[in-house]
């Protein structure tokens, strides 16, 4: 499955600090659909992303009825990306 949308960097505290993008809402469910057969546990989606020419393996978190991408310091630092920065993302789910 391959996804591409735009969201906005954000910051979470969590239990452990990272930058994120929500997925939107029907690629989430799309997401949902087929969560069952890729995940390995917690509901979390390994996927190979992209942002503008970085590429990077990640994992998607579920919360809220959605998913967040977790954004690396090596990409927002390869793209030159900051907080609250809108961004196009790719996603391929791996399996």
């Amino acid at each position: 499955m391959h996804l591409h949308f735009t969201g906005k960097i954000f910051y979470w505290r969590g239990p452990a600090p990272h930058f994120f993008v929500t997925v939107p809402e029907e690629q989430s469910d799309d997401i949902k659909a087929i969560a069952n057969i890729v995940t390995y546990g917690w509901g979390v989606i390994p996927v190979i992303g992209r942002i503008g020419k970085t590429e990077f393996k990640t994992s998607l978190f579920p919360k809220q009825g959605r998913y967040l991408v977790p954004i690396k310091v090596a990409v927002r630092t390869a793209e030159n990306l900051d907080l609250d920065d809108e961004v196009t993302i790719h996603l391929e789910i791996r399996t």
